[in-house]
């Protein structure tokens, strides 16, 4: 009873979230609940990236901005709102990483890691940390968008698929040649 309910929610919100986009390709002003829903998803996203509050703030704004300029292009394709968000902040913060000619690090902490961890049985955490930590240090950036989506933002694979361009089936393949990538180099069979 209680999935009904929550399935019975989950279309309401879908259905208003619908509204809203409709609403706001006419009127800016519609663009407030969607801005309200989704800030700290898109926040968290980018501070994930760049560990930085400011310059995370600076790439939000500028993402929110970009999508409230183009929410007239949205078309809904089956995926949730947020997929074509995390396209965007992924696109504007790639284009901070480029401008800066940075190469992105990625700092690994147990809470950030948890689901990936889980992929790599090993006895000793502590290990496995430091082994995991190293791997993905050597993974490419289009790799690490695979891992980072998946696992650190709990992207469904659809949703991975349309926030990289990729058909579902070829964002699972590259997700698992990656994570055999990262066995290898942890050693872990």
């Amino acid at each position: 009873m209680d999935e009904l309910v929550r399935y019975s929610e989950k279309l309401m919100q879908e259905a208003s979230e619908k509204e809203w986009i409709e609403k706001a390709k006419e009127n800016p002003r519609w663009f407030q609940p969607l801005y309200d829903k989704y800030f700290s998803l898109i926040f968290k996203f980018l501070f994930k990236r760049h560990a930085d509050e400011t310059i995370t703030a600076e790439i939000c704004s500028e993402v929110f901005f970009k999508a409230l300029m183009k929410i007239k292009t949205y078309k809904d394709q089956g995926h949730p709102f947020s997929s074509w968000l995390y396209k965007i902040a992924l696109n504007e913060s790639n284009q901070f990483f480029r401008k800066q000619k940075y190469q992105r690090q990625i700092p690994l902490d147990l809470l950030k890691a948890e689901n990936l961890i889980d992929e790599f049985p090993l006895e000793d955490s502590i290990q496995q940390m430091e082994l995991l930590k190293s791997a993905v240090q050597t993974l490419k950036p289009k790799e690490l968008e695979i891992i980072e989506l998946r696992f650190f933002n709990s992207l469904s694979f659809n949703e991975v698929a349309s926030v990289l361009n990729i058909t579902e089936n070829n964002a699972k393949v590259r997700c698992y040649r990656i994570l055999d990538k990262l066995r290898i180099k942890m050693k872990v069979k």
